[in-house]
């Protein structure tokens, strides 16, 4: 089974990393809402892809209206620029226990010590190294090959794509068997996922 994956909610409908956003992918029947965290300057964690400049939604509210409704997939964006806010333990301690935690950043994930890490791949960590202390491994859509799909699968390790829009494609990578596709279309995602059952 693929997992849909909304990135940053259902973004290619409502403003991306936004409550509305969210509540839309659970409307659409998402598996998991997957959001940025940054810390803002007074250290506070707020839901942004890019560094914060104000009005985004805090990490605990987005938690608050997720939370037993949808999975959470809250991704760390460039925890060690925050090091001094020890973003890393705060986030996690506000997020449920079934929630999975993603970064670029290896260093974050293994400070994290959380049960479901997903390590995006590719950018600086292999896939062998990723299997020392990762569930899952994020791979860019235009970097994945069957070769390090296989090794993946190989290490145990779950395996996702990010971020996928088109149906094709989409419909390609749930017949190879990733355990879970990001995309912006939740909605069509799981139109694509009926239409290869029936």
């Amino acid at each position: 089974m693929t997992l849909v994956i909304a990135h940053r909610g259902a973004s290619w409908e409502l403003p991306e990393n936004t409550l509305p956003a969210f509540e839309r992918a659970i409307e659409v029947g998402a598996d998991y809402v997957e959001f940025d965290v940054h810390a803002a300057r007074d250290g506070s964690l707020v839901v942004c892809h890019d560094p914060p400049r104000g009005g985004e939604p805090r990490l605990e509210d987005a938690v608050e209206l997720l939370r037993g409704r949808i999975g959470i997939m809250c991704e760390l964006k460039t925890p060690w620029r925050y090091r001094r806010h020890d973003v890393v333990r705060r986030a996690v301690g506000l997020l449920p226990e079934d929630a999975i935690v993603v970064s670029f950043e290896r260093r974050a994930l293994e400070a994290v010590r959380w049960r479901r890490v997903l390590q995006h791949v590719g950018y600086g960590v292999s896939v062998r190294r990723a299997a020392r202390y990762a569930w899952g491994v994020g791979f860019h859509e235009p970097r994945l090959t069957r070769r390090n799909f296989a090794r993946a699968t190989a290490l145990g390790l779950v395996t996702t794509v990010y971020t996928v829009n088109d149906p094709a494609r989409m419909a390609e990578l749930a017949t190879l068997g990733v355990g879970g596709i990001f995309t912006d279309r939740p909605d069509l995602l799981l139109a694509t996922l009926r239409s290869l059952r029936d």
